[in-house]
């Protein structure tokens, strides 16, 4: 089998470089985002199945992530830019909120577990919020994602609501899981998100299974698996991978690389620095891509989904990302594994307040829109977070329900 190359996004220029660059794929002009390590330059368009915003479903209420099925998909597209032109305004602006959402809604858990309002742990997404955002604005409510412990996020950014995510933190009966999956079991059939995941490197054979399925009963259904660099090193990531490009299933393996598994360097757990390498002994492309710059994602995804829906099989993305917080919470459990420094340089290249900059910088959005925006946000969180103390824990009685199976 042909080896297929790994391709870096380029980028990593500067700040300057960036807006630059996304101001003229907004303008009609159309950008090379990737690039073979082996093979030069493989060209594509700046836009990528472009979809609508969504609407507020409440006055005066932050609005969610649309909800999307297949059938609306080409329709979502309506009001975009043509695809060689860029994404619109209004996809700009569903990026940013979704990322907004995540980062809110993670800094708000995050000091709830803290001041003990919310049993047990939280791994919190705080950081890597333009990889979720970037991947999610192509996806319909009939693709499906797999997550991991690090999974508020991802639910989050594929329409996940406030109270309902709140609730089950709590471990409330109005939680999307009726209080019984917490943190980190969290899922919602209805928005194809199959479940987080305690286990490192579960994921994988389930996102595997789902497309088999999807393949299988002949839709144009992808599914998405979450994963971090740790994951890669399970043999259920290898045979994953394995499985998906020998039946060419329309799966896309995402590695959100933060740079270490739990509390130990990816250099230390791995002899290589890109884990996107690993694709060529499975027949997949590679992809390495900046995790810190959402638009980057969006377009690096928006060409390994469209590969998967056409028939051609999945692709590896691995995002160089970073979490701003601990392992687990937003203290930690004191432990000395990376420096001031390091945290310090990874937070100058925050992916929200960077995205924020060049959208004021373009005119997409203005100060007074951002403060009211994030007045009408944190008002959402407070009503979710209201709703979610109200709420009743679970009949003793349905301890059971939904957990086994009686035959």
């Amino acid at each position: 089998m042909a080896r297929q190359p790994v391709r870096r996004a380029r980028t990593n220029g500067t700040k300057s470089e960036a807006k630059s660059a996304t101001r003229s794929a907004t303008k009609g002009a159309t950008k090379s985002t990737a690039e073979s390590t082996t093979r030069g330059t493989a060209k594509r368009p700046a836009n990528t199945a472009a979809k609508s915003p969504a609407k507020s479903s409440k006055k005066g209420r932050a609005r969610s992530p649309a909800r999307r099925t297949a059938k609306s998909r080409s329709a979502a597209e309506t009001g975009t830019r043509s695809a060689t032109s860029g994404p619109s305004d209004r996809v700009l602006q569903e990026l940013h909120l979704r990322m907004a959402r995540i980062r809110k809604f993670e800094e708000a858990a995050g000091g709830l577990m803290e001041d003990g309002k919310i049993p047990g742990a939280l791994h919190l997404y705080v950081g890597q919020e333009a990889v979720a955002s970037g991947i999610m604005q192509h996806l319909s409510d009939e693709d499906q994602i797999t997550s991991t412990h690090r999974g508020h996020g991802h639910l989050i950014a594929k329409g996940g609501a406030f109270p309902e995510m709140f609730a089950e933190l709590f471990g409330k009966a109005s939680g999307y899981c009726k209080g019984k999956g917490g943190s980190m079991h969290i899922s919602n059939m209805s928005l194809g998100m199959l479940g987080a995941n305690g286990i490192v490197g579960g994921g994988p054979p389930i996102a595997m299974g789902a497309a088999f399925s999807n393949k299988f009963r002949g839709t144009d259904r992808v599914a998405v698996c979450f994963f971090g660099d740790g994951a890669s090193n399970e043999g259920s990531f290898h045979e994953a991978a394995n499985m998906a490009s020998l039946y060419k299933l329309p799966c896309i393996f995402v590695c959100e690389n933060n740079g270490y598994g739990e509390y130990t360097a990816q250099e230390n757990h791995q002899a290589i620095r890109d884990v996107a390498d690993r694709a060529a002994g499975y027949g997949m492309p590679g992809v390495v891509v900046d995790g810190m710059d959402v638009m980057a994602v969006y377009e690096a995804a928006g060409e390994a989904i469209d590969r998967a829906r056409r028939g051609d099989g999945p692709s590896l993305l691995e995002a160089k990302t970073y979490r701003f917080f601990d392992h687990v919470g937003m203290r930690g459990m004191g432990l000395t594994y990376r420096s001031d420094e390091e945290l310090e340089a990874w937070r100058r290249k925050d992916a929200l307040l960077s995205f924020e900059a060049m959208l004021l910088d373009m005119g997409v959005m203005t100060k007074r829109k951002l403060t009211s925006f994030y007045k009408k946000l944190d008002e959402e969180l407070a009503a979710a977070i209201q709703f979610a103390e109200a709420s009743p824990f679970p009949d003793p009685s349905e301890l059971l329900e939904d957990v086994y199976s009686v035959a």
